[in-house]
């Protein structure tokens, strides 16, 4: 029996029982099935490794299963657990792996692969019929579970927290395809592939919902706290077929790609629950049917040993429709009531969303790759995009007036909006191999773009103009790359790379109404900015040092300063941000002896965005510096007892101390966690084709950021 933990899933159950069926048949036969090595073909990579043995054997194991259950016992929040764990609570186990092929003649090959594990909704399934010289078959099925914590935010003032509904979420993604294609000699290569994918069930959202129950006792005792979920349905249907052919030294290739997409999302809201005269619910629904359809091309011809060229274009037309609804009510999916009993000044939404956009766009790219000396590669490249875009939506505004009638206000929008670019992109990169044991490479990016964005919204039954604006902008982007590697010894060698971004946005209004961009006017969007420049300058080290046959040694520091800078109309240039991360890591593999390896690995980041808000006069403490510094640290160990016979042990450890109460004057952020994990293996050998392991495991999570309500303990058997 082997337990080991997974990456969530599920499956609709004609397949889940086909996945079952099929291991239950071959679970005996697999055991000891076998076929001579002289018969067998070599295996794909999942083929079990097993522990070397003074047995002598002479066959080739090309069939196999494997088994697996074990049980999740939780204490603390579960829905956290599941999240940071990627494993559901409870009882799981199955076919973890099951793998059956069959030579079909002198060289075709039959292969069938599957897997199902309950409760952890991880299924799969792929047959794959293939011959060299002819073509391939196949078709499967994917379906996996990612888990989420429905939590929202903690507020230590008066330590709330809201609980509201079953937090212990998850979203379902799955495909199943099919797919084709012909590899006749000397002849174009021929292939069509079908897919259908989905994702659907719920998710958690920070867009928070507010409360007044804080304890705040100033002018604004509001706080986002309260738990957002987003309902999630989405299916995508994916047609592709490709065509490949070579013509003396050129590679040529066609395929053509048409996707449809169909979303239909809600975003759900809960507003001042426990407060009877404020409490209501708001359900944002968003619908998009989308169609994409894209034809490209490319061409790789090599002229000789020196000289490679190759070429690319893609063309693309995307059309989509756009449906939705944002509603208050007294729960979810709500009617609009204009009367709602608790509305609010403000409580703004809109009703009947209907339109959509279209999108083309063209890319094409060139490159070339000179090798004009042994030591010297130098490849220019150039890549130009076009990008039209056209959308339109119309809708019904919903708001209320001021108490205490709090009248119910409708307008019926029109909004339209236009934009166009055009990229032009190079790129030059060279490489140079003629010091011994060095290697040298630099690389320059530029990226020179212009482009125009219209928008208009108008007041359908009137005509009345209610915003327009029209926009030139162009943007100036380069990045230059230069690194080396150095080995200076057989056991020892160093690299090193630093690059310098620097991308400048300009924007030119041609129009912006209704806006005043001249002080003292506070009616500044949407057109306001007029310049946003960022630059980022970023250094990497990193040393390997095999000290001795059985130690190696990995070290590396990275650092990053990144800043923006932003000009706003009639305003003076500001740095608006400054970002600077320093990450130290270091790796140790030591085999002090034959049966025991020795593994560690120590990560410390230091992180942190300082903006001009935190210093502001009248607002300190409202905004604070972004901190995201933390420290992991993993160890792993294994010991051979015996010839059939290992121990494994595995330890992980995180912390972060980056929260800051300043809960009287905003919502408190920032991570405050330490997590521990320890887990310890036994695999037993008994025999050549048969493999057991045991596994235990803990786990300990201690979270400040969410007053402890997100803390657990978890022990896997």
């Amino acid at each position: 029996m082997k337990t080991l933990i997974f990456q969530s899933s599920s499956l609709q159950p004609i397949v889940k029982a086909s996945v079952l069926i099929f291991s239950a048949g071959l679970m005996e036969w697999s055991l000891v099935a076998a076929e001579p090595a002289a018969q067998a073909k070599e295996a794909d990579a999942k083929k079990p490794v097993l522990e070397k043995s003074d047995e002598k054997s002479s066959v080739d194991y090309r069939n196999w299963f494997t088994v697996s259950s074990g049980f999740q016992f939780v204490t603390g929040d579960k829905a956290q657990f599941q999240h940071r764990q990627g494993v559901p609570k409870g009882a799981f186990g199955g076919v973890e792996d099951i793998h059956y092929e069959q030579d079909i003649g002198k060289k075709g090959l039959l292969q069938f692969d599957g897997r199902g594990i309950f409760d952890n909704h991880d299924y799969s399934m792929k047959l794959d019929l293939s011959h060299p010289d002819i073509g391939y078959l196949r078709a499967g099925y994917r379906e996996f579970r990612t888990w989420y914590d429905g939590s929202g935010g903690f507020f230590p003032k008066n330590r709330q927290w809201f609980s509201l509904y079953d937090e212990d979420f998850a979203l379902d993604r799955g495909e199943a395809f099919f797919e084709g294609g012909l590899t006749l000699p000397d002849r174009p290569e021929l292939s069509f592939k079908y897919s259908h994918l989905f994702r659907d069930r719920k998710k958690d959202s920070t867009s928070w919902g507010d409360s007044n129950l804080t304890g705040v006792t100033v002018a604004n005792p509001g706080r986002g706290i309260v738990p957002t979920f987003l309902d999630i349905d989405e299916r995508r249907d994916i047609f592709e077929s490709d065509i490949k052919h070579t013509f003396g030294n050129t590679d040529l290739g066609l395929g053509l790609r048409y996707e449809i997409s169909n979303n239909d999302n809600s975003r759900n809201i809960h507003r001042r629950p426990g407060e009877p005269a404020l409490d209501r619910y708001i359900t944002q629904r968003e619908g998009v049917v989308a169609d994409m359809f894209n034809v490209h091309a490319f061409s790789e011809t090599r002229f000789n040993e020196k000289v490679l060229f190759t070429t690319g274009y893609s063309f693309t037309t995307l059309d989509t429709d756009i449906s939705g609804s944002r509603i208050y009510g007294g729960g979810y999916e709500a009617v609009y009531d204009p009367l709602f009993a608790r509305r609010q000044q403000r409580d703004e939404g809109f009703l009947a969303l209907s339109g959509g956009s279209q999108v083309k766009q063209y890319v094409m790219n060139i490159n070339l790759m000179l090798t004009p000396w042994d030591h010297l590669t130098l490849v220019p490249a150039l890549r130009v995009e076009k990008q039209n875009q056209e959308g339109v939506a119309s809708f019904t505004e919903t708001d209320f007036g001021a108490s205490p009638t709090f009248a119910a206000i409708q307008d019926e929008l029109l909004n339209t909006r236009e934009r166009g670019f055009l990229d032009v992109s190079e790129s030059l990169e060279a490489r140079y191999t003629g010091l011994t044991n060095w290697v040298f490479y630099t690389r320059g990016e530029w990226l020179e773009g212009d482009g125009n964005l219209k928008e208009w919204e108008t007041e359908a039954t009137t005509g009345t103009l209610d915003l327009f604006r029209d926009t030139d902008s162009t943007r100036f982007t380069q990045k230059y790359i230069a690194g080396a590697n150095w080995y200076p010894l057989k056991r020892l060698n160093f690299s090193g790379q630093y690059y310098h971004k620097i991308r400048a946005n300009d924007y030119d209004h041609r129009a912006d109404f209704p806006a005043t961009n001249a002080p003292p006017s506070a009616n500044r969007y949407p057109a306001f900015l007029t310049d946003h420049d960022f630059e980022t300058d970023d250094v990497n080290f990193r040393v390997t040092w095999r000290l001795l046959n059985n130690l190696t040694l990995v070290s590396r520091y990275d650092f990053q300063l990144s800043t923006v800078r932003t000009t706003g109309d009639f305003l003076s240039e500001t740095k608006s941000a400054e970002m600077t991360s320093r990450i130290f890591s270091e790796s140790v593999t030591w085999s002090p002896l034959s049966r025991l390896y020795l593994q560690g690995s120590i990560n410390y980041v230091l992180d942190r965005t300082d903006t001009p808000a935190d210093g502001m006069t009248g607002s300190t403490n409202l905004v604070l510096n972004s901190k995201n510094n933390y420290w992991n640290t993993s160890f792993l160990t294994g010991y051979a007892l015996t010839d059939k016979t290992d121990l494994q042990a595995q330890y992980s450890y995180y912390r972060a101390n980056n929260y800051e109460d300043n809960s009287q004057f905003s919502q408190p952020y920032g991570a405050g966690a330490e997590e521990h994990g320890v887990t310890a293996s036994l695999i037993r050998r008994i025999r050549a084709n048969l493999l057991w392991t045991l596994k235990y495991g803990f786990f300990s999570n201690r979270d400040v950021t969410s007053g402890g309500n997100n803390n657990y303990d978890a022990h896997l058997v």
